[in-house]
């Protein structure tokens, strides 16, 4: 996962240290900012009672087809245009954004990229149920194979695999020091094609496209890569001047090339 904690002698060593780290981090937008108490002074050594929290929101970076469905639809009925796609984790590791025009073009891809991923069996009591949920969050159905693990698909296949299904692709969180093309990496190979790449709002976008100048060729994203509701808008949004409000305008815009602020 890319959430890293310390590695300790004992749970006492792990309190300490988490009682010095824990808190907000303004580039992590799966942090919080909690009241949590003294970790270390809460040691018993008595485990009866306690429960074990996992975030079953954020194991997998694709959505199942039914869910992107389900999203188009809540999306639809609020006067957004809403874009299937998913965040897909490459053989290296590094996160690209695959976006579609059509659902059944996502759907395609999504079972393309299924049937070509390692297929390791859920562990619900350790990972947590993988939930598919409809447009009114009825339960429907959970996905039997662990979605946290990486494709098989590399880097510089990842545009022209989603532009046969008729979507685009660019690198995800750029600024981001896991999980992203620039840290698995060290640059976005030409071989790949992108003419976008996705930076978070909090990132230095200058000290970003001087350390990394391929970047000056690419159109930026600005987002928020976020996680839960509460971080989605921290900030100014970055605007797509389109001539139409379709998916077809958006991946056109995102395939050009945007410019950058």
């Amino acid at each position: 996962l890319d959430q890293i904690g310390p590695l300790c002698r004992d749970a006492a060593d792990c309190a300490a240290v988490l009682d010095v780290i824990r808190g907000k981090d303004p580039r992590d937008g799966t942090s919080l900012d909690g009241q949590y108490g003294n970790l270390l002074s809460g040691l018993t050594g008595d485990v009866r009672g306690l429960n074990i929290g996992l975030p079953v929101d954020c194991y997998g970076d694709g959505l199942n087809g039914e869910v992107k469905a389900a999203v188009l639809a809540v999306a639809e009925e609020a006067g957004i245009l809403a874009l299937p796609g998913m965040e897909l984790c490459t053989a290296e590791e590094a996160h690209v954004v695959c976006l579609f025009e059509t659902l059944e073009g996502a759907m395609e891809f999504d079972r393309y990229i299924y049937d070509t991923m390692p297929h390791i069996q859920n562990k619900p009591e350790i990972f947590g149920e993988q939930r598919v949920l409809d447009a009114e969050d009825r339960l429907v159905g959970a996905l039997d194979d662990l979605l946290l693990v990486s494709s098989f698909v590399a880097v510089d296949d990842v545009k022209r695999l989603a532009e046969e299904y008729g979507g685009t692709a660019f690198p995800a969180h750029v600024d981001r020091d896991s999980y992203s093309v620039l840290a698995a990496l060290g640059s976005i190979p030409p071989e790949g094609g992108y003419t976008v790449a996705e930076a978070t709002r909090e990132a230095d976008l200058e000290a970003l496209l001087a350390q990394h100048p391929e970047l000056r060729g690419m159109g930026v994203v600005r987002d928020s890569d976020s996680h839960y509701l509460d971080t989605l808008a921290g900030s100014q949004a970055k605007t797509i001047a389109l001539p139409e409000r379709t998916a077809k305008a958006v991946l056109a815009a995102l395939q050009n090339g945007i410019s950058n602020p």
